[in-house]
């Protein structure tokens, strides 16, 4: 049985596509590997708990209307979105089964939203703020528009807040702070690797058991 925290923060992922055209960039096609730092509001979880359990690294491979992560966390292990199926599948080490989460499915809300020009650079990126005030908490994106995202491949993912904010930002986040009642991640971008990927890196290993999620 999954807790909604721990399912959103697994969900922190990344998307791209590959539409392309002569006037527009390139949509980021490859992988990202990210470094996330937990801090706790909640004196029943430890950040080194935290960090053992999810991951304090994150490895994001995307292409076209897919991506997947991977995580070197020893309670989630990866997460697949397929684009077809609208389907966010996870893999806890704990079962055998993979469960999933319907992306049609709101489940925060945002308040409101703001963008900063130039507030930071990362990996010589210089990255645009977005900051959403969602009833979950507030959420933070920090991206250029060069690693581009065709944000309307995702218009029915709502989960996570996934369409509300590529739709403002078209990119990949190069670093992003979720901050909730509980805990605050930070995961920040420590490479950046554009690359053709294999189709099949985005489909569930043949024999899979599904499941939805269950609270």
């Amino acid at each position: 049985m999954l807790s909604r925290l721990t399912t959103f923060l697994i969900g922190i992922t990344l998307f791209g596509s590959t539409a392309y055209s002569q006037t527009v960039t390139p949509a980021f096609e490859g992988e990202i590997v990210y470094a996330n730092v937990y801090k706790s509001k909640n004196p029943k979880l430890r950040e080194k708990q935290l960090s053992v359990m999810l991951g304090s690294v994150h490895t994001y491979y995307v292409k076209r209307g897919d991506y997947k992560t991977v995580t070197n966390g020893m309670f989630a292990q990866w997460q697949l979105y397929i684009n077809k199926d609208n389907k966010v599948y996870n893999k806890m080490a704990s079962s055998d089964t993979v469960f999933f989460n319907n992306a049609a499915e709101h489940d925060d809300e945002v308040l409101s939203s703001k963008i900063t020009k130039k507030v930071t650079t990362i990996l010589g990126y210089s990255c645009d703020e977005l900051v959403l005030t969602c009833v979950s908490g507030v959420h933070k994106y920090y991206y250029n528009s060069r690693l581009r995202v065709d944000s309307k491949l995702f218009v029915n993912h709502k989960y996570g807040n996934m369409y509300n904010y590529l739709s403002l930002i078209n990119a990949v986040p190069l670093k992003m702070i979720i901050e909730d009642s509980e805990i605050i991640m930070e995961s920040t971008a420590t490479q950046v690797k554009p690359k053709k990927l294999d189709p099949k890196l985005f489909t569930l290993p043949p024999g899979t058991k599904t499941g939805p999620v269950v609270y």
